[in-house]
């Protein structure tokens, strides 16, 4: 995900024990142009306690069904900075929760050269009240951009497991851009006049462009289905945060994987896209980019039926000044 400063460019981010115990966790950074890892989360002391990833048991001989250490990135709050969950342990005891990493400027050296930084929320009640937890993810469950989180516990034996959804309550006025890239595939010879839309696949590039609150340019990028494995539980299409800003897309680039050996780029533009919309791209042909077809669907929100009678009630009200002048007039 473009986790940084806005500038479009993916990073590559790494969760780590820096012992045998996870006494000392981690989360590093790096990027192209980067020749080191930049810690962006190092202080997982939370008053008297000292939480940490959970070490993975490679013992297939043991009962007990160990997770390696896993983070499932999303934009809870549409600010444009990719935010994350993890699940912690408390090394004193044997309480594991699942914890939201908030994506927030840089306070200290370590990561003054990426700008910014995850801080664990430590007091979240809804989180908290789930013991045992062992996956945590994004999940947009109302289909309404706001992504939601879905966490899996144990129960009193290793073999049960339950499952807990818990609504984001974010009630900013942040707007978001929900991208989903398609095959374009058949499964057989497409039939004339028939644009195949297929299923979604990992591997296309979504990337944005637009002009935020303040007048300055912002980028977003992200991957769709950029892990295929490790407990990865993504969602099949990306949402882009675009904070405050209520402005048009100027820009949106879908890219997708081309075959080895192939020089030319598989990727195409779309301009003035509308915010809080999805945008469903099918890439057929495959090889001929400016033949892709895109789709945008737009649920309008309340706050249109309140302007439209805002509107008709003001009309309304200048209406009857000018009659009762006209009538004095008279």
């Amino acid at each position: 995900f473009s986790l940084t400063d806005g500038d479009g460019q993916s990073e590559h981010l790494l969760p780590v024990c820096e012992d045998r115990l996870c006494q000392k966790s981690a989360i590093y950074l790096t990027k192209l142009g980067l020749d080191q890892w930049i810690p962006v989360l190092q202080d997982f002391r939370n008053k008297d306690t000292l939480w940490g990833f959970l070490p993975y048991q490679n013992d297939t001989s043991s009962a007990d069904i160990s997770f390696p250490i896993t983070l499932h990135i999303g934009d809870y709050n549409m600010d444009g900075y990719p935010d994350a969950l993890a699940i912690l342990k408390n090394t004193s005891g044997s309480n594991q929760q699942a914890f939201l990493l908030e994506n927030v400027p840089c306070n200290n050296v370590s990561c003054k050269s990426v700008r910014r930084m995850f801080k664990v929320f430590w007091e979240l009640s809804d989180l908290n009240q789930i013991k045992d937890a062992v996956v945590a993810t994004f999940f947009d469950i109302y289909e309404d951009g706001i992504l939601d989180i879905i966490v899996l516990s144990k129960g009193n034996s290793n073999k049960d497991f339950a499952i807990h959804t818990l609504k984001n309550n974010f009630e900013a006025d942040a707007y978001f851009v929900k991208v989903i890239v398609l095959s374009g595939l058949c499964s057989n010879d497409c039939p004339r006049k028939i644009t195949p839309f297929g299923v979604n696949q990992p591997g296309p590039y979504i990337m944005y462009t637009t002009v935020d609150a303040n007048g300055y340019l912002k980028n977003g990028s992200a991957g769709q289905l950029s892990q295929s494995a490790h407990f990865a539980l993504q969602l099949p299409y990306n949402v882009l945060g675009l904070g405050r800003s209520a402005n048009f897309l100027d820009h949106l680039y879908v890219g997708i994987p081309r075959p080895l050996g192939e020089k030319s780029i598989r990727k195409q533009e779309w301009t003035a896209i509308i915010p809080n919309s999805q945008l469903i791209v099918i890439p057929y042909p495959h090889n001929v980019p400016r033949s892709w077809s895109a789709k945008l669907y737009l649920t309008p929100s309340n706050i249109v039926l309140l302007t439209a009678i805002a509107l008709i009630g003001v009309c309304v009200f200048i209406l009857a000044i000018i009659g009762i002048l006209h009538w004095q007039e008279k």
